[in-house]
């Protein structure tokens, strides 16, 4: 909704907000956390020096006087304030630039393969980037050193490195008597990495250094499609996976991580996010026969339609290619390969799910910047 879709109006001695056909009060409350006054907030950090929480509960607002495009409020505690119109109408709005996540299947393919040398001159290949990790989950970039660490160096564009169990990054070749499945040459299924773990990594990358093998095909899959189909083809079992926490763990000589998650996860907004799925690291927690039955069915027919040629994408990783996914929205895997036919080496590491956001509405504020100037 635009700006000038939103009216603020006086009315009996209180502000009123219009918006598509509806009116509704600004409250002495809501009103007052948002004083913009030096005396109440800092400049140059926009944060408060007074808490609103120990705010009176019958606050009121005593006088209201319209200025031009700005209302000076006086509450019943003594402060007084100017509330600029377009500052009301932003709160109002709660606008947010960050795209929202479009569901994909396999038929679409990995989508534009962004150059990592354009990316790190241009930051509208940049911003571009971050779109299409917002909309779908994942980018795939190409042309990236193959040095080590370069995966760190890219993460950093990302969002902030997080350590796990694993160390700062990861190396994944086959290596007999590791502590991880993933560091054989046997086929992976889609899964979430750290599932044991609270709050699970965000966002992962794996960064192909070297791939000599026909095999080790990289696999993706948007679990948003796949539990939408779920959602219709079993509403009862999708409510299941909702509700019901299973356990996760994972344990070496070092190492004893275990947490309980629901397979659905869900954002702020009750949303579907994405999903804790990892078959070889889950344990289903005692319950009746009829609902571990039904459970099972339902966990099934998830795990089906994860593997499922419709929502399931296969490509080669090759030497310099990168992709960066959201660890529960986008689950991964890979085919089998032989390490007798060469050398398959990645690196990956996990990035805090909020950095793309960020980087996303920072870049967004720039060029809109530019373009008003």
């Amino acid at each position: 909704m635009a700006k000038a879709d939103v009216r603020v109006v006086i009315e009996q001695g209180s502000l009123f907000v219009e918006k598509a056909g509806a009116k509704k009060p600004l409250p002495a409350l809501w009103l007052r956390e948002r004083a913009l006054e030096k005396s109440e907030r800092d400049p140059t950090t926009g944060q408060r020096f007074f808490n609103p929480h120990n705010l009176d509960d019958d606050l009121a607002i005593l006088n209201i006087v319209q200025d031009g495009d700005a209302f000076r409020v006086t509450f019943s505690d003594g402060f007084s304030g100017v509330y600029p119109l377009a500052h009301l109408r932003d709160e109002i709005l709660e606008h947010d630039p960050i795209p929202a996540a479009r569901p994909w299947n396999a038929a679409e393919g990995p989508g534009k393969l962004i150059n990592w040398v354009e990316l790190e001159s241009s930051d509208k290949v940049y911003l571009e980037a971050l779109r299409q990790y917002l909309e779908r989950g994942f980018v795939v970039l190409h042309n990236t050193p193959t040095e080590r660490h370069t995966v760190l160096d890219v993460a950093s564009r990302f969002g902030f490195v997080r350590n796990t169990n694993f160390g700062e990054f990861f190396e994944v070749y086959s290596r007999p008597g590791s502590n991880d499945l993933a560091y054989h040459p046997v086929p992976l299924g889609p899964h979430t990495d750290n599932p044991y773990r609270d709050p699970v990594p965000g966002i992962q990358l794996l960064h192909c250094l070297v791939n000599e093998t026909s095999g080790g095909l990289s696999t993706l899959v948007d679990s948003l499609a796949v539990c939408a189909r779920l959602k219709k083809l079993d509403p009862a079992g999708f409510e299941l996976l909702n509700e019901i926490p299973i356990g996760f763990s994972f344990f070496d000589g070092e190492t004893d991580l275990r947490d309980c998650h629901t397979i659905i996860r869900h954002d702020s907004n009750g949303a579907v996010a994405g999903v804790h799925y990892s078959p070889r690291l889950d344990k289903t927690p005692l319950i009746d026969p009829d609902t571990m039955a039904a459970f099972h069915r339902a966990r099934r027919r998830l795990g089906e339609l994860l593997s499922d040629p419709e929502f399931e994408l296969r490509f080669m990783l090759n030497s310099g290619d990168l992709m960066v996914f959201d660890n529960n929205r986008v689950l991964h895997g890979r085919t089998g390969y032989d390490p007798e036919e060469g050398l398959r080496h990645l690196q990956g590491c996990y990035v805090d799910r909020d950095g793309p956001q960020s980087r996303y509405r920072v870049l967004t504020a720039k060029f809109a910047g530019q373009n008003s100037s």
